[in-house]
């Protein structure tokens, strides 16, 4: 099993990769001429909110962040 340091060591430049990009196309959206109207979107609220979910130091990062992109369950869906 790898340590806390080895998983770091293996992925933290590409983890430094996916944040820049990330960071870049939130640039992007805020650059546009709209800019200002998309405020109340709901989807960029939820990408705000994936962020704050990142930051934290708790486990179940990856399914918060899959939850808050997710459609909730319906029981009667085959209907």
């Amino acid at each position: 099993m790898k340590t806390a340091w080895e998983r770091l060591d293996r992925d933290f430049l590409h983890i430094r990769s996916r944040l820049i990009d990330i960071g870049a196309a939130l640039d992007r959206i805020d650059a546009g001429s709209d800019g200002d109207a998309l405020a109340a979107d709901v989807r960029l609220a939820t990408i705000r909110e994936a962020a704050g979910v990142l930051g934290e130091s708790v486990a179940n990062r990856a399914e918060r962040v899959q939850l808050l992109f997710s459609d909730p369950y319906d029981k009667d869906w085959r209907a």
